[in-house]
C-alpha cells in the first residue's frame, strides 16, 4: 500500500484538515477577544506558536494510534479486520463540515457585519453640572517638590539641580498614599520668592519640599526640608555633603525621609519602586533636563521642528546611557509624529518620500514599544499601550485600551488620549481623567484646556467657559486661549471671542482659522466667506485646516476633496482623529470618500458620525 493510501486509511489527512480549520477558528476568536480585552501582542503570538506546534503532534497521534470501541490503542495492536477507521473517517468528515460551516459563518460576520458607520449614533445626554470648585480640597498626604535652587553657577549646575529635584519627585510619585504635584506645576514656581503658604494654596497641597544644591568641583552640598504649609512648620530638614558619584544615594535618602515624615510606611517593595523610578544616572538626568528645556521651548518659544531636533540630541544621549527610561522614548517620538502629521496635513503638497515616511513610522513604533516595555507604573503602561496601538494602526479593540488608559490611577495622561477620546465616543471618561490630571498638575495650562474642552464635548458649554476663564487666570497658555475662544463661541458670545482672538491669540495662522469659525457658527455668510478666503489662500495651513474650515461653512465637496488628499498618506488615521477633535462638528466629510480611514473606523468599532457639540447653520450633514 502506498504512503498516501496509508495516510488516508489511518485518517491522518482528515485529522490534519480538521485540526487546521479548528486552529484557524481558535486563532480568529482569540484575536478578537485578546484585542478587545487589551491583551499584550505576545499573548496572541504565543497562542499561534502553540497551535502551529500542535499540528505535527496531532498528525503523529493520528498515525500511531487508533480509536476503537475499547478506547485508544496503538495502531499496530489493532488487527486490520477489526479496524473501524472507515467509520471514524466518516465521523471526521462530518466534524470537518461542521467546523467549516462555523468558519464560513465567522468569516461572513467579520467581513459583512454592519459597521458602526451604518447608523448614526445619538448624541450623549449632557452630564450633570460640575461643582463650583474645580479642584478638590487638598489631600492630607499631598506634597509638591519645588525645584531645588542652584547655589553655584557652573554651566550645568541648574540642570543638575532640576534633575535632582525631578528624581526626588519621581520617587515620591511611586507611593500610592501620596498625591505628588506633577513636574510642570511644581516647576512653574522656579525662581519665584513666594511664601510657602501661597505656593501650597496654588498647587492645592498640604506640604512643600524646598532645597538647594551647591557644587564645587566634584563636591556637592544638598540641603532639603519638608514644610507643612498650614503653619510653615519644618517637619524634616537635612544637609548632605557628598560627591557627584553619591548623588543618587542622597536623592534616595531624601525621598525616603520625606515619605517617613509624612507617615508613609515603607516596605522593601515600595523602596525598590522608589529606587527604580528615575534615571539613577547623574549625567543622564542632567542631559534629560536639557532635552526637556528644548522640548518645552519647541512647543512655545521656538519653532517646533527646530526645538524638537535640539531636544532629541539630548534624549538620544539619555537613551544611550539609560536604555530602560521610558519617558525619554515618549519625548523622543514627538519629533517624528510632528514630521508625519505635517506631511499628511499638506495632502498633495507632502514633501517626505515614502522611505522617509516609513523610517519616521518605524522610529515612532520603536519608541513606543520601548516606552511600553520599560514603563514603571501601571498608569504609564496602560497609556503607552494605547498610544502604541493608536499610532501604530492596530485599532481592533482600541476603545477597550482607551477606556483602561483613562481609568488608570496616577498622574500620567499619555500623549494621545486627550485628542482621540471624543471621536472614539469616550468624552465622559475623558472628563474624569482630565479632572484627575488637573488635580495632579494645576499650574499646567494644558490641564485646564483638557477639562474645558471635555465639558464642551459632554454638552456643558457654560461649564467649559467657566473652566477656560479660570484657567487663563491661573495658567494662561496658547492652547487654553483656543479653548476659551471655542467656549465663548459655543455660548454665543461672539464679540468677546473676537476680542480674545485679536488680543490673546499670538499665532496669526490660528487667528485666521478662529475668525472663520466664529463667522460660520453665527451664520454670517459674508464674514465667513471673507475669513475663509484668507485662510484657504494661506499655504501654511494646508489640507488639514482647509478641510475643517470647509466643513464649518457647509462646503461638503471641498471638505471631501481635502479629506481624500489626506487619506492617501500613511499617517492619515492619526491626522483625521485630530481633525475630528478640532472641528467639533460631527462628521466633517463623507466617510466613504476616505476608504483607508473608513477601514480603521470599522476595525476600531468607532462610533460614526461623531457627536456634534457645536452647530454650524450651513453644515447640513
Amino acid at each position: 500500500m502506498s504512503l498516501f493510501a496509508e495516510l488516508r486509511r489511518r485518517n491522518v489527512i482528515r485529522v490534519g484538515a480538521a485540526y487546521c480549520v479548528a486552529a484557524w477558528i481558535v486563532a480568529q476568536v482569540a484575536e478578537f477577544a485578546f484585542e478587545n480585552f487589551g491583551a499584550p501582542d505576545w499573548v496572541l503570538k504565543s497562542l499561534t506558536v502553540v497551535l502551529l506546534l500542535g499540528l505535527p503532534l496531532a498528525l503523529i497521534f493520528a498515525w500511531a494510534f487508533e480509536l476503537t470501541p475499547e478506547g485508544i490503542k496503538r495502531e499496530r495492536d489493532v488487527p486490520r479486520d477489526e479496524s473501524i477507521t472507515p467509520q471514524t473517517g466518516r465521523k471526521l468528515d462530518r466534524v470537518i463540515i461542521g467546523i467549516l460551516a462555523v468558519a464560513v459563518a465567522w468569516f461572513a460576520w467579520d467581513k459583512f457585519a454592519p459597521g458602526p458607520d451604518d447608523e448614526p449614533v445619538a448624541a450623549s445626554p449632557p452630564a450633570e453640572a460640575a461643582a463650583p470648585d474645580v479642584l478638590p480640597a487638598p489631600a492630607d498626604k499631598s506634597v509638591a517638590v519645588l525645584p531645588f535652587v542652584a547655589m553655584s553657577s557652573g554651566p550645568d549646575d541648574e540642570y543638575f539641580a532640576d534633575g535632582l529635584t525631578e528624581e526626588i519627585l519621581n520617587s515620591l510619585a511611586q507611593l500610592p498614599e501620596l498625591l505628588v504635584t506633577a513636574r510642570t506645576s511644581a516647576f512653574s514656581f522656579k525662581g519665584q520668592d513666594l511664601p510657602v503658604q501661597q505656593i501650597a494654596e496654588a498647587l492645592n497641597v498640604q506640604h512643600v519640599v524646598e532645597g538647594s544644591v551647591r557644587r564645587a568641583g566634584d563636591r556637592v552640598r544638598v540641603t532639603a526640608q519638608l514644610i507643612r504649609a498650614g503653619d510653615a512648620f519644618h517637619l524634616w530638614s537635612q544637609n548632605y555633603d557628598s560627591t557627584s558619584a553619591d548623588t543618587i544615594t542622597v536623592q534616595e535618602d531624601i525621598a525616603e525621609q520625606i515619605a517617613a515624615a509624612l507617615d508613609v510606611v515603607l516596605d522593601e517593595g515600595k523602596r525598590e519602586a522608589m529606587r527604580q523610578a528615575g534615571l539613577r544616572d547623574v549625567a543622564a538626568f542632567t542631559l534629560f533636563q536639557k532635552g526637556l528645556d528644548y522640548f518645552d521651548r519647541a512647543h512655545g518659544e521656538v519653532g517646533i521642528m527646530v526645538g524638537l531636533n535640539q531636544a532629541n540630541e539630548y534624549f538620544d544621549q539619555v537613551i544611550a546611557r539609560v536604555p530602560d527610561y521610558a519617558p525619554a522614548y515618549v519625548a523622543h517620538s514627538d519629533l517624528y509624529v510632528h514630521k508625519l502629521a505635517d506631511d499628511a496635513s499638506f495632502g498633495d503638497a507632502a514633501t517626505l518620500t515614502d522611505d522617509e515616511v516609513q523610517a519616521a513610522l518605524d522610529t515612532i513604533l520603536a519608541d513606543y514599544r520601548n516606552a511600553e516595555r520599560y514603563a514603571k507604573t501601571p498608569a504609564m503602561r496602560a497609556m503607552t499601550e494605547f498610544d502604541l496601538a493608536y499610532v501604530g494602526g492596530n485599532w481592533r479593540g482600541i476603545t477597550g485600551r482607551l477606556e483602561r488608559a483613562l481609568a488608570s490611577e496616577g498622574c500620567y495622561d499619555g500623549n494621545w488620549t486627550s485628542l482621540v477620546s471624543y471621536p472614539f465616543g469616550l468624552a465622559e471618561q475623558h472628563l474624569g481623567n482630565a479632572q484627575r490630571m488637573l488635580a495632579c498638575d494645576p499650574r499646567r495650562s494644558l490641564s485646564w484646556f483638557n477639562v474645558s474642552r471635555a465639558h464642551l464635548r459632554t454638552g456643558q458649554p457654560e461649564e467649559a467657559l467657566r473652566i477656560a476663564r479660570e484657567g487663563t487666570d491661573i495658567a494662561p497658555g496658547a492652547w487654553l486661549y483656543l479653548a476659551l475662544v471655542r467656549a465663548l463661541v459655543a455660548n454665543g458670545q461672539y464679540a468677546e471671542a473676537l476680542d480674545v482672538i485679536s488680543n490673546d491669540i499670538s499665532d496669526p495662522l490660528a487667528a485666521k482659522v478662529l475668525r472663520a469659525m466664529v463667522a460660520a457658527h453665527r451664520g454670517d455668510d459674508e464674514a465667513y466667506r471673507a475669513a475663509a478666503d484668507i485662510a484657504l489662500a494661506d499655504p501654511e495651513l494646508g489640507a488639514y485646516w482647509w478641510l475643517i474650515i470647509s466643513a464649518w461653512g457647509g462646503q461638503l465637496d471641498d471638505a471631501n476633496a481635502y479629506a481624500q488628499q489626506i487619506d492617501r498618506h500613511a499617517f492619515s488615521p492619526v491626522v483625521f482623529t485630530q481633525v475630528l477633535q478640532w472641528c467639533a462638528c460631527g462628521a466633517p466629510w463623507d466617510l466613504d470618500t476616505t476608504p483607508n480611514f473608513a477601514a480603521k473606523v470599522r476595525e476600531g468599532g468607532i462610533p460614526w458620525p461623531p457627536v456634534q457639540p457645536m452647530s454650524y447653520p450651513n453644515k447640513d450633514w
